[in-house]
């Protein structure tokens, strides 16, 4: 008697994971088409945004990749992916409340340095402020991210960048610079 392959039946959760475990693309494929919208659905009731969502979605189908390794089968495949899509949504939601702050302090720093925009409101100008960070070079933007988001020392960014302290201090520097005159831009804008 011969084996049916995967196109000749519709295979469990159990043998997709088992074969993507083992390296069969398609079969991680078919597992991800078949639970897609179960993701998607959870995501967007723990965030009540179709962005997010999105997101969501898309990061557990990223995690899923690695992930997959780890899933023993103790419990059905569908709690498990629960689990996998919860934990990616409360990631997102932490994520943002740190993205928050960042924009907070970068509009801190952008009212200190004087380059924020006169007369609007305190929202728009942290906005306008992260638009112009995003457009930095990668190790202004880096710099600026460790020293001002997350409160490091220029010693302690320069490790974490595997660079100078003076090169840390150097990069605040011309992107403050920078930022001043995207700021002006933007203003005019």
């Amino acid at each position: 008697m011969m084996a049916m392959t995967l196109d000749e039946m519709e295979p469990t959760d159990a043998e997709l994971v088992g074969l993507a475990r083992g390296g069969d693309a398609d079969a991680f494929g078919r597992l991800v088409e078949r639970h897609y919208d179960f993701i998607y659905r959870v995501a967007y009731r723990w965030c009540g945004r179709k962005a997010d969502a999105e997101d969501v979605a898309q990061e557990v189908c990223v995690r899923l990749g690695t992930a997959i390794q780890v899933y023993r089968g103790a419990a059905a495949f569908t709690t498990w992916l629960y689990a996998l899509t919860l934990n990616a949504s409360r990631d997102m939601m932490r994520k943002s409340v740190r993205e928050a702050a960042k924009l907070e302090a970068y509009g801190v720093e952008a009212l200190i340095a004087g380059s924020a925009q006169h007369g609007a409101e305190p929202d728009a100008q942290i906005e306008t402020l992260w638009q112009a960070v995003r457009q930095l070079p990668n190790k202004q933007r880096d710099a600026v991210l460790l020293v001002y988001g997350e409160g490091l020392s220029h010693a302690a960014a320069a490790e974490v960048m595997a660079i100078s302290e003076t090169t840390v201090s150097w990069h605040i520097h011309e992107a403050k610079k920078r930022l001043k005159v995207l700021m002006r831009q933007a203003g005019e804008g």
